[in-house]
């Protein structure tokens, strides 16, 4: 029973049909590009939040103002205080490069996500936006951390090694990665048509 209370408690991953639906969403909301370049950061990037909130211009543009394919996280950037790199894939950067256009910006090291305060989001408070907007959208369950998990649970379903998941992850154990896995009812179905 503790097992299945453990699970439960963990952010909802959602589908690639439910991730659309919430962009659609996000798409009507006042700062939409934002929202969907942070959303898709976590689901795409496999980025937690609070490294989100801490990244600036100049990690993700080369100094000729290229989108950069990887992020480099410094250890003050990450949790554990471990530095750590991020790559991106092309429509990740093709994001990027779209609100990078849409929100340009002379000094490099400012927040990449502009907010009130000079000096960015806070965590909490990007992860409040985030789980709000899940809500907004209809997905109870959804937090910050659903990206995270649908970015390593579809990893996992193409048949991504743990050993590569944990790295592009920046975890450093194993069983860590694996327990972002969800395994879906449709996943368990396919697998057991493989035999």
């Amino acid at each position: 029973m503790l097992k299945k209370e453990k699970q439960m408690s963990q952010a909802r991953t959602l589908s690639d049909r439910e991730l659309q639906r919430v962009l659609e969403y996000v798409n009507t909301t006042k700062f939409a590009k934002r929202n969907r370049t942070i959303l898709l950061l976590t689901h795409w990037a496999g980025m937690r939040i609070g490294e989100v909130a801490a990244i600036r211009y100049c990690d993700v543009l080369t100094s000729d103002g290229k989108i950069r394919s990887e992020i480099y996280l410094s250890a003050e950037q990450t949790k554990g205080s471990k530095s750590r790199e991020v790559l991106l894939s092309a429509r990740m950067q093709a994001e990027l490069a779209t609100y990078v256009m849409e929100y340009p910006c002379k000094d490099s090291k400012k927040p990449l996500f502009k907010t009130l305060r000079a000096d960015g989001f806070t965590p909490n408070t990007l992860a409040h936006i985030v789980s709000g907007l899940y809500r907004q959208a209809g997905f109870d369950g959804a937090t910050s951390h659903s990206g995270r998990r649908g970015f390593l649970t579809r990893l996992s379903e193409k048949g991504v090694s743990v050993r590569v998941m944990m790295q592009l992850a920046g975890h450093s154990a194993m069983s860590t990665t694996q327990k972002y896995i969800d395994t879906r009812p449709d996943i368990l179905r396919n697998a057991v048509e493989l035999v």
